[in-house]
């Protein structure tokens, strides 16, 4: 067993999506999200964050683990907290031994919709009928997360680590 892990991270709401890949083929182990408490401190936020992330990788046993590379937006400080979020993910995943690698949204698109510039709509149901649930996954940063896996799966042969 091969374990995949991809993530979606931000500081309310980090999804991830659990694969377990043989060959050339995949399958959902789990995926769920991560939700931290609105009123507490954005250091306690993160915090729980990376131990909620660390018993997902050591539940696993995860191999590889899989995050979309930020991209700057308007927000600048909504782009400094996903960044702090991002960072737990890959220090989280680092502490338990994984290899980090990153995809650009157009490589994610690409690599579960063969469009680079597909909607997030045409993402979410390429993933769904991919690994073969029953619905797509809720919210939207589990699809997301599960689509940063498939991406990394696809493309892991040539991918680096980072």
């Amino acid at each position: 067993m091969h374990v995949v892990v991809g993530i979606d991270p931000g500081i309310a709401r980090t999804g991830y999506g659990v694969l377990d890949l043989d060959g050339s083929s995949y399958r959902a182990l789990t995926y769920d999200c991560i939700y931290t408490p609105a009123g507490a401190s954005p250091t306690e936020r993160l915090r729980l964050l990376f131990h909620q992330l660390t018993d997902v990788f050591r539940t696993y046993q995860v191999q590889e683990v899989a995050v979309e590379q930020l991209f700057f937006n308007r927000n600048v400080s909504t782009a400094l907290v996903v960044g702090q979020a991002r960072g737990v993910a890959l220090l989280a995943a680092t502490e338990a031994g994984a290899e980090v690698f990153e995809y650009t949204p157009l490589q994610v698109k690409q690599a579960t919709t063969g469009q680079g510039r597909a909607s997030k709509q045409q993402v979410q149901f390429m993933v769904r009928a991919i690994l073969g649930l029953a619905e797509v996954p809720k919210p939207d940063d589990v699809a997301d997360a599960l689509a940063v896996a498939l991406c990394h799966c696809h493309n892991r042969r040539g991918a680096s680590a980072i």
